[in-house]
């Protein structure tokens, strides 16, 4: 690599006179190898140039990373010094990594309540809502990825700062801290409710006597120090891709199972199956008269008063927008096209593992669902041990999500209270375990889960994945590119409203269905 030396010493002398008007200060060469590399095509590239004074050291590392392994360190202390940015680190984390990084941000819990969703809204109109849903994540994931490459910034807050200064910051910081800590919450609470079963089921103990070790109290907290914690505490996401990969698995065997017991669960169970020789042969659908059982019959559209929990819980299950700009500022050579790409295929591989999950589960239980899966298979069989196998799965997918998802938390709670610090070991440490404190209280105390799911969902949600990208990208585009009244800021300006129909929409079916008492979701648990 020794040929990379003379670029380093010639780079180092404008870097920090910062006098690149354009962000070519590079060796001829230099400049030859990187646009062979990031082809000049690139959106990504072409947009820093409107404004470029301001974005020189970001547009320079982009190309020089390309083909300078050794003083990519070098360089982005040299950012540092100049631009306030919280990327302390270079992007070293492939492009595998990085999909299953963000897929397991995606994939959290809401994947159990899914059939229950499904149940509640017939599964013609379930497809079209998710399909609507991962589209428009897709889309606000690239309304995000612009704005940020237009004024070089890769954080969630800084975006807002831009956009409408410290309003703008605080805002996001506040949404994006309720958002996660909501979803950290639900894990924690999943580990809390399925943890001490599962031990239980394991050991054959009918009725417990109070052992600390089938108290979820206390098993929460062990799971949080034990293995949440110490994943949490890593400088960087890059290096979780590993425990997401792991995580994502553990879900793809869930997806399996239940697909298969689709096929030897009879269609109108019996709670405990006293005649499990006979359920095998009696996957027929009717009855001894000849006559369809009607409670064996899927709903293509279904609309209860249950069905309003659906659109936040679907709305839940693909928000990871918090975790884009993170993982794009740790991907490596990063482009906006190949961010995107890392977004469409995470989403797109969710997608039909929401759909497959949903409808199987959906298609074994019928209108007996339960808003937790895994619960409806306990009532046949309590010792079953596939299921058991994937509550173990679940339960460890759940877990491993929790550390991915506390790093944009961290991010925004350093950016609103302590917004030009570096890097500094304890105050990582210190957020973290506060933040882990905080959310073990919230779960030892806190109500039903469905009840975390809908109010969060419906609130931050789509701030997050709607008002916030839209609004941002019409604020931060500049006129002069592309006019208020251009197709792009228009349609932005749609996808905020689509946002705020949405949240109106949702909280006003839940505090309905509160005030009329009908709220059999939190109750049956």
């Amino acid at each position: 690599m020794s040929e990379d030396k003379p670029a380093e010493t010639v780079e180092s002398v404008p870097a920090e006179a910062n006098a690149i008007p354009n962000g070519k200060g590079h060796d001829p060469g230099e400049e030859i190898t990187a646009s062979v590399k990031t082809p000049p095509a690139e959106d990504g590239e072409q947009e820093t140039v409107p404004n470029s004074a301001q974005n020189a050291s970001p547009h320079r590392t982009e190309n020089t990373e390309a083909n300078l392994p050794e003083s990519q360190e070098f360089l982005s202390e040299m950012e540092d010094k100049k631009t306030i940015r919280f990327t302390d680190f270079e992007g070293k984390t492939s492009f595998g990594m990085s999909v299953f990084n963000l897929g397991n941000a995606i994939m959290g819990s809401g994947i159990l309540g899914l059939a229950y969703a499904m149940a509640n809204t017939g599964v013609v109109l379930f497809l079209v809502l998710l399909t609507v849903v991962a589209v428009l994540s897709s889309y606000s994931i690239h309304l995000l990825l612009k704005s940020s490459g237009i004024v070089g910034i890769r954080a969630y807050e800084q975006l807002g700062y831009r956009a409408f200064g410290t309003p703008g910051k605080m805002a996001a910081g506040i949404a994006i801290t309720l958002q996660n800590i909501g979803a950290m919450s639900s894990y924690l609470y999943i580990v809390k409710y399925e943890f001490p079963l599962v031990i239980q089921a394991f050991l054959r103990v009918d009725k417990p006597a109070g052992e600390w070790y089938l108290n979820g109290n206390y098993l929460v907290i062990i799971v949080s120090v034990a293995v949440i914690l110490p994943l949490a505490l890593m400088k960087q996401l890059g290096y979780l891709g590993y425990t997401s990969g792991f995580s994502l698995s553990c879900m793809v065997f869930f997806l399996i199972a239940v697909i298969y017991k689709k096929f030897n669960i009879p269609c109108p169970f019996a709670d405990f199956s006293f005649n499990s020789t006979a359920s095998v042969l009696n996957v027929s659908v009717t009855d001894p008269g000849g006559e369809d059982d009607p409670a064996c019959i899927p709903k293509m559209a279904n609309l209860n008063s249950q069905t309003a929990y659906t659109i936040p819980i679907l709305a839940f299950a693909f928000v990871c927008h918090p975790e884009v700009l993170p993982i794009y500022t740790e991907l490596r050579n990063p482009t906006k096209k190949k961010m995107q790409h890392v977004a469409n295929i995470s989403i797109a591989v969710m997608y039909s593992m929401y759909f497959l999950a949903a409808l199987f589960g959906y298609l074994t239980f019928y209108g007996e669902v339960e808003a937790e899966l895994l619960h409806t298979y306990s009532r046949i069989d309590p010792y079953d041990t596939l299921i058991l196998c994937v509550r173990v799965a679940v339960l460890t997918a759940v877990t491993l999500t929790v550390p991915i998802v506390l790093f944009p938390v961290r991010r925004a709670i350093q950016q609103m209270v302590f917004p030009n610090k570096t890097f500094y070991w304890p105050r990582h440490i210190a957020i973290a375990v506060i933040l882990l404190t905080f959310i073990n209280l919230l779960v030892i105390f806190a109500p039903n889960i469905l009840g975390i799911f809908g109010i969060i969902g419906a609130t931050s949600a789509p701030c997050l994945i709607f008002i916030f990208p839209a609004v941002f990208y019409i604020r931060i585009v500049p006129k002069e590119e592309e006019p208020l009244r251009s197709v792009p800021k228009i349609m932005a300006a749609c996808f905020a409203g689509i946002g705020f129909l949405f949240m109106i929409m949702s909280l006003s079916f839940i505090i309905i269905d509160w005030t009329s008492g009908t709220n059999n979701a939190s109750s049956g648990h």
